[in-house]
């Protein structure tokens, strides 16, 4: 059961004191703070996800119905956050090593073709390019590419649209580049 003071506070807070709320976030701050901190190892991201945690849960406090302890219903919205923030940073580790391992192979390569089309998607436009590069190379669907991107599957597809139109026009300028020096 919550002490009558938090009681309060959760209630003056959820009819939109900012002040309540702010008394809240101070009781609860130092153990949300420690556990982002355990989750992460990283006091940078641990501070983000903490404040990242308060933001969350005063947007969610009209759906808060003292079923559970207070203090366990945000520490449930940091361990949601901290968990999403892994599943994020693990899949970027693997995005990361994946083009590492493209571009050595590129490298590696013999073919020119494969280096022109490097090339151009160095050109690109990153926003344009990661979308092309999750979809396109990393194989993923619009949907997942936008969790990833953070932004909605239509913009997704309006990118990789864009990048397209983009790499063709750079792959054709390109390829009449060496045609002229080959002549």
């Amino acid at each position: 059961m919550e002490p009558d003071e938090e009681r309060d506070w959760i209630r003056k807070s959820q009819q939109g004191d900012l002040e309540a709320f702010e008394a809240l976030v101070r009781r609860h701050q130092r153990m949300i703070h420690s556990l982002t901190y355990r989750m992460t190892g990283s006091l940078p991201d641990a501070e983000d996800l903490a404040q990242d945690t308060f933001l969350q849960a005063f947007r969610q406090l009209s759906g808060y119905r003292a079923e559970a302890r207070f203090s366990t219903w945000v520490y449930r919205i940091a361990v949601n956050l901290c968990l999403n923030w892994k599943q994020r940073r693990n899949r970027q580790e693997r995005l990361q090593a994946d083009w590492s391992q493209n571009q050595a192979a590129s490298r590696r390569s013999d073919s020119p073709a494969l280096e022109q089309v490097q090339e151009a998607l160095l050109k690109l436009p990153p926003k344009q390019r990661a979308a092309v590069i999750l979809t396109a190379y990393d194989g993923l669907n619009h949907a997942e590419a936008a969790r990833i991107l953070g932004c909605s599957e239509s913009t997704v597809s309006w990118r990789v649209f864009a990048a397209r139109a983009h790499l063709k026009k750079l792959l054709a300028n390109a390829q009449s580049g060496n045609l002229h020096h080959e002549e």
